[in-house]
């Protein structure tokens, strides 16, 4: 049974950071995709960042610089540590995977978690 669960977010000033974590259990980490994404209120859920089986990293261009993913292969977790931080990127974040060795399009992902919430406020 595939599932995944993120934490770590919060509440942060900006210009601080946070790392995220997807736990991901049902399935070899190292052997598919993961993508993160992020859904702010009254907004589309869009993509932020993914790691394929391969360890390519693909960001989405508002986060280039400032975030970054990575893998974790024996305690089958994702990170995405995020630096910077802006009230723009105040969102939940979900982390996402289409049991594919290669990033996909959003709707290409069947499996979700629940989300994590990051708030970037003074």
């Amino acid at each position: 049974q595939v599932q995944l669960v993120e934490s770590g977010g919060g509440l942060v000033q900006p210009g601080g950071s946070l790392r995220l974590s997807c736990k991901a259990s049902g399935f070899r980490v190292d052997y598919y995709a993961i993508g993160w994404f992020r859904q702010a209120p009254g907004k589309e859920r869009e993509g932020v960042s993914c790691l394929t089986n391969d360890g390519s990293e693909y960001y989405g261009e508002s986060v280039k610089g400032r975030f970054a993913i990575s893998r974790d292969n024996a305690k089958s977790t994702v990170y995405l540590q995020m630096n910077s931080l802006k009230p723009e990127d105040t969102a939940v974040y979900y982390c996402a995977t289409a049991l594919l060795g290669a990033c996909s399009g959003i709707r290409e992902y069947p499996y979700w978690g629940q989300g994590t919430q990051v708030t970037v406020t003074v």
